[in-house]
């Protein structure tokens, strides 16, 4: 069960809201409120997994209220505005709904917040790290989760905002950093060749001084990762 709250300061959006989440068995409605001010309040003393958030109102934006929380829940935005779908982006929320929202597209935002809380839960469990780290990965890119099977990646590249993975199906785009996947994936499948770039053992085609061939791409190996790349590569020649 996802509890979640609504906040709009437009009564009758917000009964809209309620009403569709009434409709929703895996969603519990905690509390409703018309001012993001009594929400934040709301939520010092009781946490919430989600919250279905207007962005324009009086006092405190939408935005700024998601802003302001140290630990956010999963967020909604829903707004008459399109205009702000790139904020909803940067900040990272589920989903982003214009109104008036048809329940459908409610359903699927909905059903996208059930699927980010099982994949955390999945996460935070020993048997599925277990797996993440062994098989497989999922990745949050735009609005959706993906799973990616470590053997087809090819390699990952650290962009200015976002991390981009090469795989053998298509590229993808996350807000995780190079840093995260350096850490948790297999040490003995993929190493890091560049502050730019980690890249998988196994896909490697040649290696020639200061480069690292992969499915035609030529990728840098820096100073700073140099000896240590070369000390895995000659230990398995």
């Amino acid at each position: 069960m996802i509890k979640c709250i609504a906040v709009d300061d437009e009564p009758l959006a917000l009964e809209i809201i309620e009403d569709y989440i009434r409709k929703v068995p895996f969603l519990s409605l905690e509390g409703k409120f018309e001012n993001a001010a009594t929400a934040l309040r709301y939520l010092q003393d009781e946490p919430v997994d989600l919250v279905f958030l207007d962005i324009k109102m009086p006092d405190i934006t939408g935005i700024q209220f998601l802003k302001s929380l140290k630990h956010p829940p999963m967020v909604v935005f829903t707004t008459a505005y399109g205009e702000y779908a790139l904020d909803g982006f940067n900040l990272d929320v589920v989903d982003y709904l214009l109104k008036p929202v048809p329940f459908e597209r409610f359903l699927k935002a909905a059903a996208k917040a059930r699927e980010l809380m099982s994949a955390h839960q999945q996460k935070s469990n020993p048997v599925a790290e277990a797996a993440w780290l062994n098989d497989y990965i999922f990745i949050k890119t735009e609005y959706k989760i993906i799973k990616i099977n470590l053997e087809d990646i090819l390699f990952i590249e650290a962009l200015k905002d976002y991390t981009k993975i090469y795989t053998q199906v298509q590229p993808v785009l996350t807000l995780r950093s190079l840093k995260s996947f350096e850490t948790r994936l297999p040490a003995d499948k993929f190493i890091r060749v560049h502050r730019s770039y980690l890249v998988s053992l196994n896909k490697i085609n040649s290696v020639e001084k200061n480069t690292v061939m992969i499915a035609n791409q030529s990728i840098p190996i820096s100073d700073g990762y140099r000896d240590r790349f070369y000390d895995v590569i000659n230990k398995n020649s």
